[in-house]
């Protein structure tokens, strides 16, 4: 019954190609990009606007090898218009090299990408977990509000060399619990429901919203820090504008384009863009334009290694290939963007790394992070929800909510433990974007400095 409300390979893949008809055919290619979202909210003691949301993005591109025209529409049946009207506008462009043709994509059934179980975590099953988060909350005195959603993803992509289909299943978590003047936050997100284990996030939350109840204010300083996975993969979603994409490997700036090869964080820290990773995040085999996704190392134990490509900029970059990560989002200009960004983990509990501080915080996410200085990595934000005071390697007492500015690549420099289980965030405004990332132990972060 579920499946029956996707659109299917061939009715996808039949518009693609009449598009493609329309606007001649070599040099050209589309996509359509389908997310059919279904998001239970809860908040004070009941579930309250509950939300359906199907997004539809067409995409056809006329190549000139001097430029490309594009147009795109969310109406499926416009299909042949958006084509016919890309042909038109391409032809205003100055002919150039002759352009690269995207290839199919991996066959999607190498991975698990559609699951059950997620796909049958209807509203009622959804509104149930959320009367359990509320009712547990109540017992302990405290108040529990989040958003629990399912989503049906289809991308078809086509072209002179083939077509590709991909369907998905992805179900995301966030839940945050508030005791008294403490909160805790949790979040989480995945192919599979049963593998996020949202029953025992709820139990968590409550049990930090509990010990974070009377936060004391934290006086500026340096500190040794323990930060939460929520918070490291916070600083993963900046890399895209650290340099390690091919746009600006073709300007020549960024890090991948000015340090490839030197050490910039510690040995510790390896950080790829993976989109084919079975175990965690948003697996996913082929980008927008048809073209296969390859791991691209970014940090390698450290060093600088590789950025992300789409076929214009492996071209504009000379001497390389695309990595299969084109994309565009709304109101964007197309653009190579990491969107499955992975800190591999180590072989330390979160507990284990807090046992490595002797007078320190642990820090559970960061909110309202803006990259300041994208080439020297720097950004600010503060801290929010459960933060404690580390005493003699165990969590002392609570403490209040703190700015800072820090560099990203510095704070992977001083790192000196890395913990052992993953979680997964949203990338905002990347389709299909997520950082998945450990605990990490850092020595020497600035708190209460602007």
């Amino acid at each position: 019954m579920i499946a029956a409300r996707l659109r299917g390979r061939d009715a996808l893949v039949s518009r693609l190609e009449e598009a493609l008809r329309e606007a001649g055919g070599d040099g050209a290619r589309a996509f359509v990009t389908v997310r059919q979202g279904e998001h239970t909210r809860f908040a004070g003691g009941r579930v309250h606007q509950p939300q359906a949301v199907e997004e539809v993005q067409l995409m056809v591109t006329v190549d000139r090898g001097g430029g490309a025209a594009r147009v795109a529409t969310s109406r499926l049946e416009d299909a042949r218009a958006a084509g016919a009207e890309a042909l038109r506008r391409a032809a205003a462009l100055s002919p150039g090299h002759p352009p690269e043709e995207g290839a199919p994509g991996a066959a999607s059934g190498s991975f698990s990408h559609w699951h059950e179980d997620t796909a049958a975590w209807d509203a009622g099953a959804r509104s149930q977990l959320a009367s359990v988060a509320m009712t547990l909350a109540r017992a302990a005195g405290a108040t529990a509000n989040g958003m629990l959603s399912r989503v049906l993803v289809e991308m078809a992509t086509a072209g002179s060399t083939g077509s590709a289909y991909l369907r998905a299943t992805e179900a995301a978590a966030t839940l945050l619990v508030r005791q008294g003047a403490g909160s805790a936050y949790r979040g989480d997100l995945g192919r599979s429901v049963e593998q996020m284990a949202v029953e025992e996030l709820v139990r968590s939350a409550l049990a930090e919203a509990a010990a974070a109840r009377d936060p004391e204010p934290l006086p500026p300083g340096t500190y040794d820090v323990v930060l939460g996975p929520l918070a490291v993969g916070d600083m993963l979603t900046f890399f895209g504008g650290m340099g390690f994409t091919g746009d600006a490997v073709a300007a020549g700036a960024g890090a991948v384009a000015t340090r490839k090869g030197q050490p910039v964080a510690s040995e510790l820290v390896t950080v790829a863009d993976d989109a084919l990773s079975a175990e965690v995040g948003l697996p996913i085999p082929f980008d927008i334009e048809g073209m296969p996704k390859v791991q691209v190392p970014m940090l390698d134990r450290g060093r600088v290694r590789g950025a992300v490509f789409d076929l214009g900029t492996a071209r504009a970059a000379g001497g390389t290939k695309t990595t299969g990560h084109a994309h565009i989002g709304r109101e964007e200009a197309p653009c190579p963007t990491p969107a499955n960004l992975i800190l591999r983990p180590g072989s330390s509990t979160t507990a284990e790394l807090i046992q490595g501080v002797d007078d320190g915080l642990y820090i559970s996410r960061f909110h309202y992070t803006r990259m300041v200085d994208p080439e020297a990595s720097t950004f600010t934000g503060v801290t929010r929800d459960a933060a404690f005071r580390i005493r003699e390697g165990r969590l002392a007492g609570p403490v209040a909510s703190s700015r800072f500015t820090e560099e990203v690549l510095g704070i992977m420099r001083r790192t000196d433990g890395v913990g052992s289980q993953l979680v997964s965030q949203p990338i905002m405004n990347v389709w299909n974007g997520v950082a998945s990332a450990p605990s990490l132990r850092v020595r020497g972060f600035r708190l209460g400095f602007r």
